[in-house]
């Protein structure tokens, strides 16, 4: 098993999750950030500090989120890795919790 950055993140991109990775498999897009599946060790460390909840084990996804396993997969091996906190999108709190943000996802 692994977790899974799910829809929420898009345009909220919180890094507080980054920080407390032992093996930093978070990966950082423009405006979405996704675990590498291959590196997260399932240490559940990144789940209580997204500030959005967003992120979620891979077999307890909210309903409607599964694609979102594949997409992170992808998208870890195209973008880079991050390991430092950086701060949020000023609007990042006026993104959280919208629904349907996936058409707004930059690659």
């Amino acid at each position: 098993m692994t977790f899974v950055v799910t829809e929420n993140c898009i345009k909220c991109r919180y890094t507080d999750c980054v920080e407390v990775c032992p093996v930093d498999c978070f990966h950082m897009g423009p405006n979405f950030m996704v675990i590498d599946p291959d590196e997260c060790i399932d240490c559940t460390l990144c789940e209580p500090e997204c500030p959005a909840e967003a992120i979620y084990p891979e077999d307890d996804l909210p309903e409607g989120q599964e694609h979102f396993i594949e997409l992170n997969a992808e998208l870890a091996g195209i973008w880079p890795v991050v390991t430092e906190m950086r701060d949020p999108p000023p609007d990042a709190g006026d993104w959280d919790g919208k629904p349907d943000k996936l058409p707004l996802l930059e690659r």
